[in-house]
């Protein structure tokens, strides 16, 4: 069973930055697919960046330019640098990683709150 754990989350201010983290407790290699969800209060969640094995990196429209997805496969941990916040960012951030098998795992979230 892997498991993801994110942190990083915290209070910034608009304009500020924050850069999240997501370790796996397993080979990050073993996902066909990883990416950062986000969920706002009252709203569904929603797509912020994904790559899957062979293609480039995908990121909702409202967040290009602003946040870059990385990862560190020696360290098995996926990465999502944040900068220019806005209070719409504001959400619980999920990593999420999915395996050849379509398998989806969540992490446990973590919140991020943009005041302004």
């Amino acid at each position: 069973q892997v498991q993801l754990v994110e942190s990083g989350g915290g209070l910034v201010q608009a304009g500020g930055s924050l850069s999240l983290s997501c370790v796996a407790s397993g080979n990050i290699n073993n996902f066909r697919a990883m990416g950062w969800y986000r969920q706002a209060p009252g709203k569904q969640r929603e797509l912020v960046a994904i790559s899957t094995v062979g293609s480039s990196t995908n990121y909702a429209d409202s967040v290009k330019g602003r946040f870059t997805m990385s990862r560190d496969n020696a360290k098995n941990t996926l990465y999502l640098t944040m900068n220019s916040l806005k209070p719409e960012d504001t959400a619980v951030y999920y990593c999420n990683g999915e395996t050849w098998a379509q398998v989806k795992y969540w992490g446990q979230g973590t919140q991020v709150t943009v005041s302004s």
